[in-house]
């Protein structure tokens, strides 16, 4: 008070004060931590997202070792290249809920250390069916941070919901080809067991434990999604008052997110672009090796497929947050993946790196659906309930996919009919995935 009454009797004489308490800005020690911290964050997204894709890639560059291990059928190989989807629909609907129970942090940790457990029990398991469970456990890890992430990012990032979005898709991708490129060769190095090729990437699961130690006992969340706790502590009382917020936290929960048809639309893209993804990481290396390519040329082709992921992850994000409709990305990512179908039909072998580079662009409608899901909702709370609904809904549409290749495979002896089947289904992918892009916001639409 004493220093506000100086203020007023010198106004004349002298500028005001800038602050009248210490309370206005938060202590520079208090800084420097809450950058660390976002540092920690950062690193933290970057080595979930790089552990989110190998323990599916490596299977799919040793799938035909496995089987000959474990004495599966075709159909049985099928199943078990449906089974990431189907994990994923399951255990990420209730991502959302542990969230708000644990905080996103703690979900995140706990599913890292999922996913180091299920990669270092599943090849000792012993027999299909402990194979099975092993790598559910896994996927039910990869299943929780797949829709944390998108909502991590718009908490967090508010404003580089695209940078940071396109950071974590291409460590995502990253991590896709790395698995996919030296599984084979590493096995061959370790002796040739498929077990010890297997077990090795729980070696890089168990490092992305580690930062997010720390940021697990952060439990607090904005009720709009906005920042966490220690950010309302860092902002001040002024700016997050404490009535105000516990006034505003049922806010979130009126929103019914399948009363959007955006939502809809962009599930039913989601689901088909996973189809096509999970597809192609099970079956694509024995597409070629059935033509005559040898396994290790297969994984490295597979490799290609996932690394195009790794520069346009980053890019596509960023454009397509600078469009008003995401369309036109749509429509481009569709038209490569239906001349990889055609070519892969046609010349399996001759023009094997140009189908893997083409396929590669269309698995970049992933990236493109998370930045949708970013981008169709206006706050935090917002994107984890599109991001839950989208992910369970659409991993639900694409579970019969890769089972149903693999039965077409086994009974036609060929893959004319599965290249068909997925070349048949880029198309509603690609409508579909127009809708999706269309610049509106799911609160809009459920208000309706």
């Amino acid at each position: 008070m004493m220093v506000g009454m100086a203020g007023e009797q010198t106004r004349t004489t002298t500028p005001p004060p800038i602050r009248t308490s210490a309370e206005d800005e938060p202590p520079r020690s208090s800084t420097r931590a809450w950058s660390r911290r976002t540092r920690l964050l950062v690193v933290g997204i970057v080595l979930a997202a790089l552990n989110l894709r190998p323990a599916i890639t490596s299977l799919g560059a040793l799938l035909e070792e496995v089987r000959d291990g474990l004495g599966m059928s075709g159909s049985v190989a099928g199943l078990l290249t449906s089974v990431p989807p189907l994990c994923f629909a399951v255990f990420g609907v209730m991502a959302p809920r542990l969230a708000r129970r644990f905080g996103p942090g703690a979900v995140v940790c706990a599913g890292m250390v999922a996913i180091t457990a299920g990669l270092l029990l599943r090849p000792y398991a012993g027999g299909t069916a402990g194979f099975l469970a092993a790598s559910a456990l896994a996927l039910m890890g990869i299943a929780v941070s797949n829709v944390l992430m998108p909502a991590i990012v718009k908490r967090h990032f508010p404003d580089r919901v695209g940078t940071m979005t396109g950071l974590y898709s291409m460590a995502l991708a990253l991590g896709t080809a790395t698995a996919a490129a030296v599984t084979v060769p590493m096995t061959e190095a370790l002796g040739g067991s498929w077990q010890t090729g297997l077990a090795l990437w729980a070696g890089l699961a168990a490092a992305a434990v580690l930062p997010w130690l720390p940021l697990a006992r952060d439990r607090g969340t904005a009720p709009d999604g906005t920042g966490t706790a220690g950010e309302r502590q860092q902002r001040g009382p002024r700016s997050a008052p404490q009535a105000p917020a516990r006034a505003a936290q049922p806010s979130a929960a009126p929103l019914r997110v399948t009363r959007s048809r955006t939502a809809w639309a962009l599930a039913v893209f989601f689901g088909l672009q996973a189809t096509a993804a999970y597809i192609t990481m099970g079956w694509m290396p024995q597409i070629f090796r059935d033509a005559g390519v040898p396994a290790s040329t297969a994984g490295l082709l597979l490799a290609v497929t996932m690394a195009m992921g790794v520069p346009l992850a980053f890019v596509i994000p960023r454009v397509a947050t600078r469009l008003p409709h995401q369309g036109p990305i749509v429509l481009a990512l569709g038209g490569c993946g239906l001349v990889g179908y055609a070519g892969l039909y046609l010349a399996p072998a001759g023009g094997a790196w140009a189908w893997a580079l083409l396929l590669g662009i269309a698995n970049c409608a992933f990236p493109l659906a998370l930045t949708m899901v970013g981008m169709r909702a206006r706050t935090g709370a917002g994107v984890a309930q599109l991001s839950a609904f989208a992910q369970s809904t659409g991993y639900l549409i694409s579970i019969p996919g890769p089972l149903l290749v693999g039965v077409l495979y086994q009974h036609s002896g060929g893959w004319g009919l599965p290249l068909a089947l997925m070349a048949a289904l880029m198309v509603p992918q690609t409508v579909v995935g127009v809708l999706a892009g269309r610049d509106r916001t799911v609160e809009e639409e459920a208000a309706r």
